[in-house]
Parts: structure tokens; sequence; C-alpha cells
């Protein structure tokens, strides 16, 4: 077998005269006739071959038989392309490769979908055939981004002391707020597993031990409902650090963040970052994950709403809700048509019972407001709207009347769906900031009880430790998320390490002594042995990968992806098991009791 030398898209205008063995996936062919043209494709890059039968006959006669994705071995001389054939958007477009001697190292199927036109094929057949999908230099790329990002990880942290230790991935279920996947024990009957949804209390027992510094890339899994960016199976950078505060945890993490951003964009990203309180983001943007590239601030007019006298305003009022709105500079080209038919289904979609508007226009060279609802405001309401989200001409102004909740969640998506159809920003730029001070709790209205905002294991700030009996909803938490576009990309905070704190958060959120027992008695019991203060941060790895390469699907940045429904198309991932299997676990299906009654009924 002929024994390669070189990988295909390294060679350059540098190597013409070298002898290269080459070897790799036909990409496409081209026969003249005379000479036959043969694209070869490596994860590299791609390489002309040219085979010449006045060069090489009996090579060129088997050349002309070969076809896409077969897999062949090359021998021959680097030369550089005739004079305007060259091809500038290939990195090897000055050269190409005049071959002596070919092998064909394996054949191939036609396949399912053309390597070079993928991305206009179902994605379910992708899927489905994930091992030709993956050829794809654009799929190929996204891997190499993962591969690097991790590499550029790992060498950070090893440099700065940290130490990458293994969790396990057989565990105790400790709820964290989704449902465990779960693993029966063929050895201790009726007894289960959980698969971690993070490693957060072996990483705080790691601080306990005197780790001081841990990392991980590690497998999390949580059974919920696939989205575009998150998976039930999915990849965190996952680190906690000792004897540090919330300052400490972010000045490490941001210039991580950094540095991947300029080793793999050449983005020179700017720290400190900016921090914003979660107030701050909750008042101007609705969400705790606000895009930052543009304006468009939320505002709320529930005081000018009040004095008005248009009905759906004044009964939101009166029932104790808001009126939240913004202005979305140039967006008068929406018709009206535009406004009430879609824009108002989008807000629908988030809770919003309506959408009222406003429209800027002048009139006797004074800027006003127009809408089916201006007759119910006096003119100096009017004004007041236009001074209050500094309006100008060919603007919109959209409010929603409801639950400040409610208003949020409606406004904020509205917000970013007109911050990119008004092409406010730059899609390519990115926009780093802190989120900080985060509530401890928010109150569960449907169980009547309080909810962790970020987890259990979360510590309040110094000052409110008191508030921990008299005040829980004022508790603030020394928690902090980072936001880039919009996408929450890791979040953590200080740990609660004093037991006696832990247990008050834990009744609290209405867990008993014996729940707390049964669940962490493991790890209250290690809190007592000399926890030192200790901080950490989860990110997202596969949801980074997204942000780096420009997909807003997080099944094109894993290798071997699940469905919206958890399938693996590849495999047929879940599937039945042999009942022999079942039997080992003591366990049993529906299919199985239903096949003991039908043999019971006859």
């Amino acid at each position: 077998m002929l024994k390669r030398t070189h990988t295909l898209g390294k060679l350059r205008i540098d190597d013409v005269g070298s002898q290269v063995t080459v070897a790799g996936w036909v990409h496409s062919y081209r026969d003249h006739g005379n000479l036959v043209f043969v694209d070869l494709r490596d994860r590299s890059g791609l390489l002309q071959l040219v085979f010449d039968p006045d060069f090489q006959a009996e090579t060129h006669k088997i050349a002309r038989t070969v076809r896409d994705e077969w897999v062949i071995a090359a021998k021959g001389k680097v030369r550089p392309r005739t004079e305007g054939m060259e091809n500038p958007k290939l990195p090897t477009g000055q050269i190409e490769v005049i071959i002596e001697e070919m092998e064909i190292l394996n054949t191939a199927k036609t396949p399912p979908f053309e390597i070079g036109s993928a991305e206009k094929t179902n994605e379910e057949v992708r899927l489905v055939n994930r091992y030709i999908d993956l050829r794809r230099p654009e799929v190929q790329k996204r891997i190499s981004t993962r591969y690097h990002v991790s590499k550029i990880t790992r060498d950070y942290f090893d440099e700065l002391g940290f130490w990458d230790i293994e969790t396990p991935m057989l565990a105790k279920s400790t709820p964290e707020g989704a449902r465990d996947f779960l693993v029966p024990s063929r050895l201790l009957s009726n007894s289960f597993y959980a698969l971690p949804q993070s490693p957060q209390l072996f990483k705080q027992i790691l601080m306990i031990s005197g780790i001081d510094r841990y990392y991980q890339i590690v497998r999390c899994f949580r059974d919920e409902d696939p989205r575009a960016d998150r998976q039930a199976e999915f990849t965190q950078i996952d680190v906690e650090m000792s004897f540090v505060d919330t300052d400490d945890v972010i000045g490490v993490h941001e210039k991580l963040v950094a540095k991947i951003w300029k080793e793999i964009l050449d983005i020179n990203v700017m720290t400190p970052m900016k921090r914003m309180s979660y107030k701050e983001a909750m008042d101007n943007y609705g969400i705790d994950r606000p895009d930052l590239r543009f304006d468009m601030k939320l505002k709320d007019i529930t005081d000018i709403a009040a004095k008005s006298t248009f009905k759906v305003f004044t009964s939101t009022v009166e029932k104790g809700g808001v009126v939240k709105g913004l202005c979305a500079s140039g967006g008068g080209k929406y018709s009206r048509s535009d406004i009430e038919k879609t824009l108002t289904k989008f807000v629908g979609d988030y809770g919003a019972k309506g959408l009222a508007w406003f429209k800027t226009k002048t009139e006797d060279g004074k800027l006003t407001l127009a809408s089916s609802i201006a007759k119910f405001f006096t003119p100096e309401h009017l004004q007041q709207i236009i001074e209050v989200f500094d309006a100008k001409e060919d603007d919109l102004l959209l409010f929603v009347a409801d639950t400040e909740d409610i208003a949020n969640k409606a406004l904020a998506p509205l917000r970013c769906r007109l911050g990119r159809e008004l092409k406010l920003y730059d899609p390519k730029a990115f926009d780093f900031v802190w989120i900080v001070g985060f509530p401890l709790f928010e109150w569960n209205e449907g169980e009547k009880r309080f909810d962790s905002l970020h987890h259990p294991f979360t510590a309040p700030v110094p000052e409110d430790l008191e508030k921990l009996d008299s005040d829980p909803a004022g508790i603030l938490s020394q928690a902090y998320d980072i936001v880039v576009n919009g996408s929450e990309i890791g979040g953590g905070s200080i740990r609660i390490h004093q037991p006696e704190v832990q247990r008050k958060v834990f009744k609290l959120l209405n867990i008993s002594d014996k729940q707390a027992a049964d669940r962490f008695g493991f790890f209250l019991k290690a809190l007592e042995y000399g926890a030192p203060p200790h901080g950490g941060i989860a990110f997202g790895l596969d949801r980074m990968i997204m942000l780096l390469t420009g997909t807003d699907n997080i099944r094109d940045v894993i290798p071997f992806p699940k469905t919206q429904k958890g399938q693996c198309l590849m495999t047929g991932a879940p599937s039945d098991v042999d009942q022999k299997q079942l039997d080992e676990l003591n366990l049993r299906t529906q299919k199985h009791l239903h096949a003991v009654e039908e043999k019971e009924d006859k």
C-alpha cells in the first residue's frame, strides 16, 4: 500500500518539485477524455490531482474508473498550475500533483447526499448518515474548533495550577432542577444510579479535600426536552477554586474567554468585561441574558398609561400590572398588518394578550405619535412617551400591558427579533457582560414556596445572611453569569461552605431534614469537617462552539448529536434490549407486562 507522506491541505507553492504521496476521499472528478482531474479531500483540505495518459497511461486508465467518495492513495510530483487556471478560493489553488502511481484503497456506494451541497439536504437524512455528514469541510471545521477550544482551556488551566480531575458518571440521584437519567444496578436490586446533571457536589467535595484548584471538561446529562441550543447530553468546562471571592473567579475566567476568542477568531476581547446587575438587566432588557450589541432598552410607562383613557392600559394598572414597551429605531417601515398579525402573534406565544403600538410622525414641524389608540392620550402624554424613549422620526413604539413577568417575557424576544430584522447590529460582533446581583430565591406561586434561582448550594452575599430568618425574598446571592450576544455561555457562584447556612437554605427550599439527609447527607457531613470558602463556574462548551462557528443549531457542533426527541438516528438509540438483560436487573417494561397479560387471557 502507498504510504501517505503529506496531508492534502498543507501543500503550497513552496513544495513545487517535491515528490509526495497523498491519500483521501475523491471529492470530485472531471474526465476530459485526455486529462483526468481529481479533487482529493482529507480533513486538512482539498488538492487537485492530474492524471495524464502521456505521463502514465496505466494510472490514467485506473483514474477514469474512480467515483465520488472512493478512498485512494496517489504518488506524484507537485507542480504549479497552468497560468490562469489557479483557484484563489483554495489554499492549495496555485498547485497540483501530476500522478505517476495510484492505488484504490476502497470503493464507495453512491452517497445519499452530495458532500458539497449537504446543507440543502434534510437534517434527518444527514443525521442518519452522520459518518458521511462528518466528512463535510464545514462540519470538520466546527469539530476542529471544538478540539482547539478544549486544548486552549487545558493549557490555560495547567499554567494556573489547576488539576484536571474526573468525577463519577454513576452517582447518587440528587435532583438539581431537571429529571435525572437513571441507571439500574444489577448487584443491588431495586437501586439506581443517576447520570450526573453536573459534577456540582463532587467538585465542592474536592475543595473540602484540599485540592484547591480543579477543572474538568465533562459530560453532563439532563432528561429534559432538547432545543436548538441544548441537548439532554452536553459538555461543560467545569471549574472550582478555594479561598476566592466573586472577583477572583470572574477574573480568571474572563481571561480564558478572551484567550479563546483571540486564538480562534483573532478578536480582541477587552477585559475586565462589563458587569450589570440582575435588576438592571430585567428592567432594561426583560431578561437576565441581554444582547447588548444594540440599544433599544425597555421602558416602563405605567404612570403615564394610568392617566390615559385607554381601558386596556388602565385596567391592567388597576390590577397591579405594568405597561412596558420599546422603541424600534427605523421600525416605521412595519405596516399595520405586520404589527397586528405578525408581531402581535409573536408576543402572544410568550403569554402577552396583545400589542399596542404607535408610530412617530411630524405634524406642524413637531414630532408626535400616530395610532388608533392615540385618541386616548392627551398631546402632553404623547410627548412624555416620546421623551421617555427619546423617539425619532420613523420609529415604532410597541407596548405590552400585563404582569411585569409576562411583559418582560414577551418584550425581550420581541426586542431581539426587531434588532435582527432592522439590522441594528453587526452580526459578527461580540458583546460580553457579566450579570451579577441575582436574588438567592424566586417565589414559586404554584407551590407557595421558594425555589433557588441558581441552585441550592449558592451562597448569599455576606451582608444578607441575617435575612435568612427574616426576609428570604430580599437576599442577594453571590452568583454570576457570563453572557454574550444574548446567550449565556457560563454561570457559577461562590458556594455555601458553612453547614448551618446550608441547612437553613434547604429549609427555605422546603427540603426537610430527612430529605436533606437522604439526598445530600454525605455532602452535609463533609461540610462539617472544615470546608474552605470556595466557588466556581461551568461553561457550556457546545453553546460556546456555536457562537465561535456562527451556527444557531447545537447539533451542528456535536459529533454525534441527538434529535429533538433525544434519539440518535445513526445508531437507533434509544432502543429495545433483550428480556434477559431486563431480568438481570429485575425490571419489567409495559411491553413485557402487556405480553404477560395477553398470555394469561389466553
